[in-house]
């Protein structure tokens, strides 16, 4: 059985994973304050890196999956510096602190790490720079990370989900709209880890779009 170690597994595409990974016999440790097997707050470096070394003492990780995230969209005059800070620490801080806590165990095992970025890491928005900022930091980190880390059998691979059926946007001002054809499903998202663990060779970025646009103002 293969360990996973990810973020974000309580909600949203990140259950989703977890879900279809443990029906697929795989063992998932998701990192986070709620549902989670690894009680940490990614905010928190001294936390993250303590519970992670902690956990690594009695475990290697075959894949791990950065999922957790969170958006703000606004006119970026209008965002406080504690907001920016607390944007970066999850959607990029974390991840690139984690894929350094891992890399010896992934080296171990030729394992996988996987980022959940999103179609904002390959495009430029309006009210999106800080959100952009990070996933694309991200997007780029991995690509990176992966020329580095290639000749010792690890895998590297950004999914840039486009609008998403989940609680990620409960706090925003939009949403996705109703209309089916407009947006994704977390299980689509889901699958699509799935099979990119699967596939003979390396999937190292992957952006995933629903057929039309579409978005509700709240």
């Amino acid at each position: 059985m293969k360990t996973v170690l990810m973020t974000g597994g309580s909600s949203g595409i990140g259950k989703a994973i977890k879900n279809i990974l443990t029906c697929k016999e795989y063992q998932v440790f998701n990192i986070g304050r709620n549902e989670a097997e690894i009680v940490c707050d990614l905010r928190d470096e001294k936390s993250l890196e303590n519970a992670v070394k902690a956990w690594l003492k009695t475990h290697e990780v075959d894949v791990l999956i950065n999922c957790a995230g969170i958006g703000l969209f606004d006119p970026h005059e209008t965002i406080s510096p504690s907001k920016i800070k607390n944007l970066i620490d999850i959607n990029l801080t974390a991840p690139i602190m984690l894929s350094s806590l891992c890399l010896r165990s992934l080296q171990k095992t030729q394992g996988h790490i996987i980022n959940i970025t999103s179609i904002e890491a390959t495009r430029h928005a309006k009210y999106s720079a800080l959100y952009t900022a990070t996933k694309s930091g991200l997007r780029d980190f991995g690509h990176c990370l992966f020329e580095e880390v290639r000749k010792s059998g690890v895998k590297v691979t950004s999914i840039n989900p486009d609008m998403t059926q989940t609680p990620f946007f409960d706090a925003l001002h939009f949403k996705p709209s109703e209309d089916e054809s407009t947006h994704l499903l977390p299980e689509t998202i889901a699958k699509s880890v799935w099979d990119v663990l699967h596939v003979n060779g390396v999937i190292t970025d992957l952006s995933i779009r629903p057929q039309k646009v579409g978005i509700a103002k709240k």
